[in-house]
């Protein structure tokens, strides 16, 4: 079986290709020139390309040859999304397209991947599923919802396999530092006082290394479909400090123009027709966090 990722050198990048290779898999990886390749596992073939370039996918598609393609390349900030919008827009949500339109010309027969987010609801109460509507409240959001929407489309107006998995926050030892979670993890290492936004603002916070396996099983069922991934709990971002035992600050430069009170997923689907459900706690997560390296 041959795989081809985008945004490999993030977090699910780098879990989802330690699994695949365990598995057997021959791993290609779309890299950007800009970016930093020692984040790529050993046995992961190169290729560089852009999200924003179609010409690129193009021959990315037609290099790597997949059985599978996993799009998990984004702008994935949610906080910057309001400082690059239309950037925002052009590489989550158009470049989930570009890839689409690629594997409809060259390779219509792979199975097809979409990192889909849980920041499509909005502010909404309740356990959400995937039979909630969407309502995003950040660019983020909506050029998720665009890709999202987009690969459905591909599903039904050109018969092609795509599953779109509608992910929770899901963090680890990996995660970037411009994310709360990591921000908090190294302010714990390092005995410092962390500046925060909205410390109320509840998360369904899952581990990365875990929902990746949702990710390849969502692509081994015999019908593509859409599934949320959750734990089905929501934790404060004030919770996450205190069980990292780290002082907090408020600096109002990191409250977002439109947050989100709470996101809590139901992944009763998931696990009744992938037999999927999370292995790791949020306190596990957690410590995790802040005494691993990687």
């Amino acid at each position: 079986m041959r795989a081809l990722i985008t945004g490999v050198t993030g977090q699910d990048g780098w879990y989802l290709s330690s699994l695949l290779l365990s598995k057997g898999y021959e791993v290609y990886g779309l890299v950007r020139r800009t970016s930093h390749i020692g984040n790529v596992l050993p046995g992961v073939n190169i290729i560089y390309g852009d999200l924003t370039d179609q010409g690129s996918i193009n021959r990315a598609v037609l290099e790597s040859s997949p059985d599978e393609v996993y799009n998990l390349g984004a702008q994935s900030f949610v906080g910057g999304s309001w400082d690059y919008p239309a950037s925002t827009s052009d590489i989550t949500g158009i470049g989930a397209l570009r890839v689409l339109e690629a594997l409809r010309i060259h390779k219509p027969g792979a199975k097809f991947y979409q990192a889909s987010s849980s920041e499509m609801f909005g502010d909404q109460s309740g356990a959400l599923d995937e039979t909630n509507e969407f309502m995003p409240r950040s660019p983020y959001g909506c050029a998720k919802v665009f890709a999202h929407n987009v690969a459905i489309n591909y599903r039904e107006s050109y018969g092609m396999f795509t599953s779109c998995g509608i992910l929770f926050n899901h963090e680890s030892p990996r995660r970037g530092i411009e994310f709360v979670t990591q921000k908090i993890a190294q302010a714990a290492k390092n005995h410092e006082v962390v500046k925060l936004g909205n410390v109320k603002a509840r998360r369904d916070w899952g581990y990365a290394g875990d929902y990746v396996e949702a990710m390849w099983l969502m692509l081994q069922h015999n019908t593509p479909d859409d599934f949320v991934i959750a734990t089905g709990e929501s934790h404060s971002v004030e919770e996450f400090c205190n069980l990292a035992e780290v002082k907090y600050e408020i600096d109002s430069k990191f409250i977002r123009p439109a947050d989100i009170q709470e996101l809590v997923g139901d992944y009763s689907k998931a696990k009744e027709i992938l037999g999927w459900e999370p292995r790791t706690s949020f306190q596990e997560l957690v410590r995790m966090m802040v005494h691993e390296d990687s």
